[in-house]
């Protein structure tokens, strides 16, 4: 056996693939997988953007990027309930979610998510919070 690092191909995600939704068809749990990719657009710009995976009974969200000349203008709340629209109804009971200190606690919190935890770490910049919303 060798272990090295590589890069995602073809092969690399049939096998992730194959795998993930087979232990949950022997564990007898729905997958419902699915990414998603939200953009925000002004003038055929991007100005922002969601990523995330729906899996299981959840939708996790991963990534929310607004263009610095953007922010604090709606645009980040507009993608967040992009996602939430999109995915209630569908089987999936909650969105959760982390951010770190210096990014937005407070923003998530506004929207209405629950602060399920915080990781603290020496630099409170780098604390890590956790965050849930049923859907």
């Amino acid at each position: 056996m060798e272990i090295k690092q590589v890069k995602v191909d073809n092969r690399i995600d049939k096998f992730i693939n194959n795998e993930f939704s087979g232990y949950a068809t022997q564990c007898e749990v729905a997958l419902n997988y699915e990414e998603f990719c939200f953009a925000a657009e002004d003038e055929g710009e991007i100005i922002g953007v969601i990523t995330g995976r729906a899996y299981y009974n959840e939708v996790h969200i991963g990534d929310l990027i607004v263009g610095k000349n953007c922010r604090k203008s709606g645009v980040g709340s507009k993608l967040v309930r992009a996602v939430e629209d999109n995915y209630k109804g569908k089987g999936y009971e909650k969105i959760a979610l982390t951010t770190f200190g210096f990014q937005a606690p407070g923003f998530y919190k506004k929207l209405g998510y629950e602060l399920e935890f915080v990781r603290e770490d020496k630099d409170p910049k780098l604390s890590k919070y956790f965050y849930i919303k049923k859907i």
